[in-house]
C-alpha cells in the first residue's frame, strides 16, 4: 500500500478511529523507555546486602541493642 493509499483510507475513517490512528502513530515515533543501568563498582555491589524481610528495628530496640554492646565492650 502506498502513502497515498493508506491517507485516503485514513480519511475514510471516522473521527475517533482517526484519533486512536494518530495516538497509535505517536507512540510509534516515542523513544522506548532504556533499561536502567545498573551502577558498578564496590559500592553498588553492596547495595541491599543487609536487606532483610524483617521489620527495622524501633528506636527502643536500637538503644537496648547499643546498651548491650556496651556492656560487652566494657565488661
Amino acid at each position: 500500500m502506498t502513502l497515498r493509499e493508506l491517507q485516503d483510507r485514513a480519511l475514510r475513517l471516522s473521527a475517533e478511529e482517526r484519533w486512536q490512528l494518530i495516538n497509535a502513530l505517536m507512540r510509534s515515533l516515542q523513544p522506548k523507555a532504556r533499561s536502567k543501568v545498573k551502577p558498578k563498582g564496590l559500592a553498588a555491589s553492596l547495595i541491599g546486602i543487609a536487606k532483610t524481610d524483617a521489620p527495622p528495628p524501633t528506636d527502643a530496640e536500637v538503644k537496648a541493642m547499643l546498651d548491650e554492646r556496651l556492656v560487652q565492650k566494657y565488661l
